[in-house]
């Protein structure tokens, strides 16, 4: 029986050359000069560095275009509140990977609410369907690629006919 898994996954090579390309960007800009801004990457979580509360937030469309153009969805950044004062502020914007259990619940709802001819199981982070036909399961693809309740990126891995 054909079936592939779900998941939602962020490129960790990709992210990292949106960050350089974002510190890039910032050296260029004429109204973030002299702000000691930067971009750093560790572990899914980007730091935002500058002087002042109203940097950073002049920091975030740039760091969010430079994601867009290596083709991450910025649905799955999740940006935190400004910590300390005056020499340094620092934002913390964490890159969400994995489905949690509403999202998968919504999702396999999904799936029976259009009374489709497949099984969705969860496990653990991602989701398992599988179908007897193979356009069954490009049907829930398409499902979920057109639906807006789901923000995060998705990918469909170990596809097997």
């Amino acid at each position: 029986m054909p079936s592939f898994d779900v998941v939602s996954e962020i490129d960790t090579h990709e992210a990292t050359n949106a960050v350089d390309q974002a510190n890039r960007e910032l050296e260029r800009r004429y109204d973030l000069k002299g702000a000691n801004a930067s971009f750093e990457l560790k572990e899914g979580v980007i730091t935002l560095l500058a002087n002042e509360e109203f940097h950073t937030d002049q920091m975030k469309p740039i760091l969010e275009t430079c994601l867009i153009k290596r083709k991450i969805k910025v649905s799955c950044v999740e940006y935190a509140d400004p910590q300390g004062a005056g020499k340094q502020v620092k934002v913390l914007a964490t890159l969400k990977e994995g489905l949690d259990k509403d999202l998968t619940r919504i999702m396999v709802k999904m799936v029976k609410d259009n009374k489709m001819k497949v099984q969705a199981a969860i496990q653990g982070e991602s989701i398992r369907v599988t179908a007897k036909k193979r356009d069954d399961l490009q049907d829930v693809m398409a499902l979920w690629k057109g639906s807006e309740e789901i923000a995060l990126p998705l990918q469909f891995k170990n596809f097997k006919d």
